[in-house]
């Protein structure tokens, strides 16, 4: 077997935190990559308490789990978004507050920045942790943007005006960053559609934005590249040193009756209509094989965190299995050269 396979828990934000262990521990998981959301991952609490970090992972323990990263992509969705009622429904009534726009967007910030507090103490705690972690501290999540909107937009929208967007990126994120450096966690960016960045040359120009710093990497995720038609191994190799942690999660494309397209058309997940739609791992049109191989070559050792989506299978027999495929395809790299015997 390769790297740990762990279950990002935020599909599953409606169980406790005792009865998701339970079950990743049934379905075969090394671990859980932590929602901070439901009852999974209490930042306010974790930022501030041993106690309450001793006790998850008592808990993970107790069912032979770990955790190698947590996870706050709706409070760092706020950040940079234009903010309407939509993101009411998924904020913590602190970070709400009363709704205007510039408060959420500093309350979400501040909430980030906690988030990295919360995950150093977590990590910290962790039982026979050693003086260096053996996975760097990672927080995964979103940015928001200003400019998504824009995309293909009429009236026409000027470089300027992205310009503009990525200016108001790197003066929200790069405190956040910075706050992330001194307590040594690294944020990684699950690069996606509504994000600053959401294919290759975005997530380039998102890098330039905040002068590569060294806290701001990526989340690799497949399944919002391929549909896009994004090379989405190419990706792993070009930000090879910003790969800070992966998911899993498939995706198929050029499907439906033609009558939806990339964009969605306004339909739901699912609508038979639909170009493409998230599938189990294994199930869908992205090409794992690649990916492992490319992980193998940039010496990535960190987690494979399976992201399971797809509506049309009962979640948990779609995670049991997505735990079996996900430890079947990884491998090893090698450490010797296969013809290097040859001269002996």
């Amino acid at each position: 077997m390769g790297r740990p396979v762990t279950l990002f828990t935020g599909q599953w934000a409606d169980l406790t935190f005792e009865t998701i262990c339970e079950k990743a521990a049934g379905f075969g998981y090394d671990g859980l990559e932590l929602a901070c959301w439901g009852d999974h991952f209490d930042v306010v609490q974790a930022a501030k308490s041993d106690k309450y970090c001793k006790g998850r992972w008592e808990i993970l323990a107790d069912h032979g789990l770990t955790c190698y990263a947590v996870s706050n992509h709706l409070a760092g969705q706020a950040v940079c978004d234009l903010i309407d009622g939509r993101h009411q429904e998924i904020l913590p009534p602190e970070v709400w507050g009363d709704g205007e726009p510039e408060g959420v967007r500093k309350r979400a910030a501040k909430r980030m920045i906690d988030t990295a507090k919360a995950c150093r103490r977590f990590m910290d705690a962790k039982p026979g942790r050693k003086k260096k972690d053996d996975f760097p501290a990672v927080v995964n999540g979103f940015t928001g943007s200003s400019i998504w909107h824009s995309i293909y937009a009429f009236p026409p929208t000027s470089q300027k005006y992205w310009d503009n967007g990525f200016k108001d990126f790197a003066k929200r994120w790069t405190p956040i960053l910075n706050a992330f450096d001194k307590v040594n966690v690294n944020f990684a960016l699950e690069v996606h559609p509504t994000e600053i960045a959401f294919d290759i040359a975005s997530a380039e120009r998102a890098l330039d934005a905040v002068k590569g710093h060294k806290r701001f990497g990526f989340n690799y995720d497949p399944s919002h590249l391929g549909y896009q038609g994004v090379d989405y191994v190419k990706f792993i190799r070009k930000f090879s040193d910003r790969i800070y942690h992966v998911h899993v999660k498939d995706a198929w494309w050029n499907r439906g009756s033609g009558e939806a397209g990339v964009f969605g058309g306004h339909t739901d997940f699912c609508d038979p209509r639909r170009y493409w739609d998230f599938r189990s791992p294994g199930r869908g049109d992205t090409d794992f094989e690649e990916i492992i191989v490319a992980l193998n070559d940039i010496a990535y050792t960190g987690p494979l965190s399976v992201e399971w989506e797809d509506s049309r299978m009962d979640r948990e027999h779609g995670a049991t299995e997505a735990c079996g495929f996900t430890k079947a395809i990884d491998f090893k790299t090698s450490n010797i050269a296969f013809d290097g015997q040859f001269d002996r």
